[in-house]
């Protein structure tokens, strides 16, 4: 009986431990699948995102010319690339268009160019964050054959010249004449002269120092004007209200601001505002954003003078393109070939 006994309980024993290693195996293979089929899904989601990029036209296949922008946190910027990509379609070319990431996003930009270079574009458009960050790249883009073409904000082109770059022509607005359209508005609208300040973009951009020096050029030339100060805010808003209200303080007669671009222009009317000097103080800006016509259309900002990104963005194009097509030699010693491109006022 006791022998009985034992034999039964050996046998329940080793039932238990098949069971228990049945049990083992089975979650191992049901962890492996479950990891196969997750890797499985990740794979397919990479995919799709691939397929994703295809589709929304980032890149276009045996597309032969990129070009690269300073941003498209701006409306500026934004009515350049639509500007490009509608002649394009007119062209029945194909074209990529890249843009940093915001106008301080200087290594960003150069990542961005050098990543076109080494793409093989046959031309590419180039609108610097400053006048030297992409220098060095032109200039190795020109040593292997590359077209470059400077949109709207100059490179520094002795600096270029200096270590062999190149590039076959500037397309821009005349920014010099943009500053002195805005204050020849100023000086129209205050037959009495006054106080007036600038508010610049940043410290050594080629376009908002052409701004500065067209506005200042035109308002030292009419002796009933006084420029009371003449600071950068970095093409920033809140920077521009700031500013302002340090200006409006100190100088509480002041008669009128000129700003480098509309987005500071916008934050220096808010300053005006909550100094309550909606009536004595004018406020010109520069790029004709659709903020800034709205806030002339509201009694906000007295004008802006409008440049025409998307014909920018369009003629630089066409210079590539015809670079591509009549193949002019790569020569830092060239004379600059630059396509100027007309602004206006617009106020209420």
């Amino acid at each position: 009986m006791a022998k009985g006994r034992s034999f039964l309980s050996v046998l329940l024993v080793l039932v238990m431990v098949f069971l228990v290693v049945a049990c083992s195996n089975e979650g191992q293979n049901g962890k492996k699948n479950e990891t196969d089929n997750q890797r499985s899904s990740e794979q397919q989601d990479t995919t799709d995102q691939g397929n994703e990029d295809d589709e929304n036209g980032n890149e276009n296949e045996n597309a032969e010319i990129a070009i690269i922008l300073k941003t498209l946190a701006n409306p500026f910027w934004v009515s350049m690339k639509e500007g490009i990509e509608e002649k394009a379609k007119e062209m029945g070319i194909k074209v990529d268009i890249y843009a940093a990431q915001s106008e301080d996003d200087l290594q960003g930009q150069l990542n961005l160019f050098e990543t076109a270079i080494s793409k093989g574009y046959k031309a590419i458009g180039i609108a610097p964050l400053s006048p030297v960050n992409l220098n060095t790249a032109i200039a190795n883009a020109s040593k292997n054959g590359i077209y470059i073409a400077n949109v709207d904000e100059k490179v520094d082109l002795e600096q270029l010249k200096s270590i062999g770059g190149s590039v076959i022509g500037f397309v821009t607005t005349d920014n010099v004449a943009v500053g002195a359209k805005a204050a020849g508005y100023i000086i129209e609208q205050l037959p009495n002269g006054g106080e007036v300040a600038i508010i610049e973009g940043k410290a050594g951009n080629a376009s908002g120092e052409d701004r500065k020096n067209g506005a200042k050029k035109a308002f030292e030339e009419n002796d009933k004007f006084t420029i009371v100060e003449s600071q950068p805010a970095d093409w920033d808003r809140t920077k521009a209200l700031d500013v302002a209200s340090n200006i409006i303080s100190k100088y509480p007669d002041i008669k009128a601001f000129y700003a480098c671009n509309d987005t500071m222009a916008l934050g220096i009317q808010q300053a005006v505002v909550n100094a309550g000097k909606e009536e004595e103080i004018l406020v010109v800006g520069t790029d004709g954003a659709p903020e800034a016509i709205e806030s002339i259309n509201n009694d906000g900002l007295s004008a802006t003078v409008a440049q025409d990104p998307g014909k920018i963005g369009a003629m630089s194009l066409e210079l590539l393109n015809n670079a591509l097509k009549d193949k002019p030699e790569i020569d830092p010693n060239a004379e600059l070939d630059v396509t100027p491109v007309d602004s206006k006022l617009i106020n209420k």
